[in-house]
């Protein structure tokens, strides 16, 4: 108990800072629901007449169906909104650079990991409430959910929320010793939705985008939300997913403590704030 109390005001406090910098205006909280739904709208109106006109259905039973059709791209666009949420919020990290706060991370008392982790939380939630609620409203009212027991909501709960947690520290981590964080952010931008599966199954990828796609903790997380929301697969038939989704987590924890350590050892030796 003695060492969660401090972490959970590191929690608390980077929240607080993040919603002062980028959520204090309703406007904000605006556009978290309609830039998402806008996406949605045009990826549905954009494969639907590709569906419905041509032998797609014979090869993707699912895309026949207009409301099952938009369940899979609304569980997409919510997976997604989660991921790349902590990359936005990587980016403004890494503009402390600029700013001159970035030193204040390390002159702090602070756990490094901590902070990281704090710093994606605080984004996620912030980001990513608004269009959970809409998404749950829209899939209960039209009625395409399929679950084979009321706990597997659990199971989709943690198999959002802890990849992408691991997955904002890996890129906090990542961002914050890097001199131009413009680039990884163009790069998993549109690619990231695209070698993930977000608008289009898995199968209808090519084999080397498949591969890829497998590196990215997104591409685990839909299959697993869509198997247990869509189609009621049972824990047992979602394991092997599950125990990938856990071990890629763990990964990039690992890697976020070992570019933090490492990054910050360099600084120490070079006073470059850097890791080349």
């Amino acid at each position: 108990m003695s060492g969660l109390r401090p972490a959970l005001r590191i929690f608390a406090a980077e929240a607080l800072k993040q919603h002062r910098r980028l959520f204090g205006q309703p406007l904000v909280v605006f556009s978290m629901l309609v830039w998402p739904v806008l996406q949605l709208a045009t990826t549905y109106y954009t494969l639907r007449p590709v569906a419905t006109a041509s032998p797609a259905a014979a090869h993707w039973p699912l895309s026949a169906d207009p409301h099952r059709l938009l369940a899979f791209l609304a569980t997409g666009t919510l997976a997604y909104a989660f991921f790349f949420s902590l990359v936005q919020s990587a980016w403004h990290l890494s503009f402390e650079r600029t700013t001159g706060t970035l030193e204040l991370l390390f002159l702090s008392p602070a756990g490094r990991l901590t902070l990281m982790l704090a710093n994606g939380a605080g984004a996620l939630v912030q980001n990513a409430w608004l269009l959970t609620c809409f998404t749950a409203a829209a899939l209960l009212g039209f009625g395409t959910l399929s679950v084979a027991a009321w706990w597997m909501y659990g199971v989709v709960i943690l198999a959002l929320l802890v990849p992408a947690v691991a997955w904002g520290a890996f890129l906090n981590s990542l961002l914050v010793f890097s001199r131009d964080s413009a680039f990884l952010y163009t790069i998993l931008d549109e690619p990231l939705w695209f070698v993930s599966g977000v608008r289009l199954p898995n199968f209808a990828l090519p084999a080397a985008v498949r591969v890829i796609g497998t590196a990215f903790p997104l591409t685990a997380s839909l299959t697993a939300i869509r198997g247990a929301l869509l189609n009621a697969e049972p824990l047992s038939a979602l394991a092997p997913t599950l125990t990938w989704l856990t071990a890629l987590s763990a990964l990039l924890l690992a890697a976020a403590a070992l570019l933090l350590r490492v990054g910050e050892a360099r600084s120490q030796r070079t006073g470059r704030l850097t890791l080349i």
